[in-house]
């Protein structure tokens, strides 16, 4: 979206308008034409963070001051504050970045909930949501729940986008719709799917608009993510990202640590049935440890005992960490393998707040300005 605004800037043409629209959604071939022709050369660039009540606003400032494109919030109800209150403050004290869950879940909210929500954070925002939609996970580990099957996903997501589109939908055998969407006139919610094994790309390149993929940075491994959603997408362009780990400091263990344990929590994404296409020897042997070792009252935990014992080499393949100008060149590489949109995990959930917001302001001056 803001790729758009940064080549008309607050000048609201016919054409910016257009583009506004389509990059937000992100889902149509005129955004990829103007990108090879050189209208838009940037890729959008957004930060992740967990929901830290009375701190998360604080960041949405920040990170529309440095000039990333959008904030996503974690949904984890048993380790973080509430994440649509957090966002609808986030989008009263911001107006440029886009904002949304980094993801929700069809499991501890229904959809019909997930949907309206999503709508009203349109609404307030004046048109800068982006619905991110996952089979869960600390959400539901952490009340004793796994994940949700492929299937249950994929009904959730069918049932959700015909809500944002002010249609009747049928849940459970009943006949259902959200009045007040269909006659508020705003644009539809783009919603992102956050997918790491082929069945659930494949859901998201059907159903959504876009698709983010947690394989991790490698690029064989990046390469047949965005193989396996073009496959899937059947006639339509879905706009395609990824959550990268990332952590910039030039001490590169100073940088490792940082996000050691958001890179246990992503990676062990991958064994839940997710094909070693794409994965080196030392990846995929690290994948393998985490799954028998993992700990999900330690999740997302630099201090966990599985985070601790991953290998150096493990965390520089599968994340992006060390000085801004190898960061900048390992994400602009994602950028030419058809990634449009690099999600920023910057820190584990209990790494050292004032060290994680020195990675971020040295993200926002040595890596940002070369992808933008």
């Amino acid at each position: 979206m803001d790729s758009a605004r940064r080549v008309f800037g607050r000048d609201r043409t016919a054409i910016g308008e257009a583009l506004l629209g389509i990059a937000q959604s992100r889902s149509a071939e005129p955004f990829r034409l103007a990108c090879r022709n050189g209208i838009l050369v940037t890729i959008d660039v957004w930060l992740h963070s967990f929901a830290y009540a009375r701190r998360t606003v604080e960041l949405a400032r920040r990170v529309e001051a440095w000039g990333f494109d959008g904030l996503k919030v974690a949904d984890s109800q048993n380790l973080t504050a509430d994440v649509w209150i957090e966002l609808g403050l986030i989008a009263a004290a911001t107006e440029r970045i886009c904002v949304g869950p980094g993801v929700t879940n069809p499991a501890t909210r229904h959809p019909a909930v997930t949907a309206s929500a999503a709508a009203t954070l349109q609404l307030e925002s004046g048109g800068r949501a982006v619905l991110g939609l996952g089979r869960g996970d600390s959400a539901l580990t952490q009340i004793g729940r796994r994940p949700v099957p492929v299937a249950e996903l994929e009904s959730a997501l069918v049932a959700i986008q015909g809500f944002l589109r002010g249609e009747q939908v049928q849940v459970d055998g009943v006949a259902s719709a959200i009045a007040w969407i269909a006659d508020s006139g705003q644009r539809k919610v783009p919603v992102a799917v956050a997918a790491t094994g082929p069945h659930v790309i494949e859901v998201g390149a059907r159903h959504a608009e876009r698709v983010d993929f947690t394989v991790g940075a490698e690029p064989d491994r990046v390469r047949w993510a965005v193989n396996t959603a073009r496959e899937a997408e059947g006639g339509k362009t879905v706009s395609l990202g990824a959550f990268v780990n990332v952590a910039v400091h030039p001490d590169r263990a100073v940088a490792r640590d940082l996000v050691r344990g958001s890179t246990a929590t992503f990676a062990r994404f991958s064994t839940e049935g997710g094909p070693p296409d794409g994965l080196s020897e030392i990846t995929r042997a690290g994948i393998a440890r985490l799954a028998s070792e993992y700990d999900e009252s330690r999740h997302g935990q630099s201090r966990a005992p599985a985070a601790r014992r991953l290998e150096d080499e493990f965390i520089d393949r599968f994340a992006v960490c060390g000085p801004g100008n190898e960061v900048a060149e390992r994400l602009t590489a994602l950028r030419e393998l058809g990634i449009e949109r690099v999600i920023v995990v910057p820190g584990s959930l209990d790494a050292d707040p004032a060290a994680v917001e020195e990675s971020n302001e040295r993200f926002a001056d040595e890596v940002l300005p070369a992808l933008q």
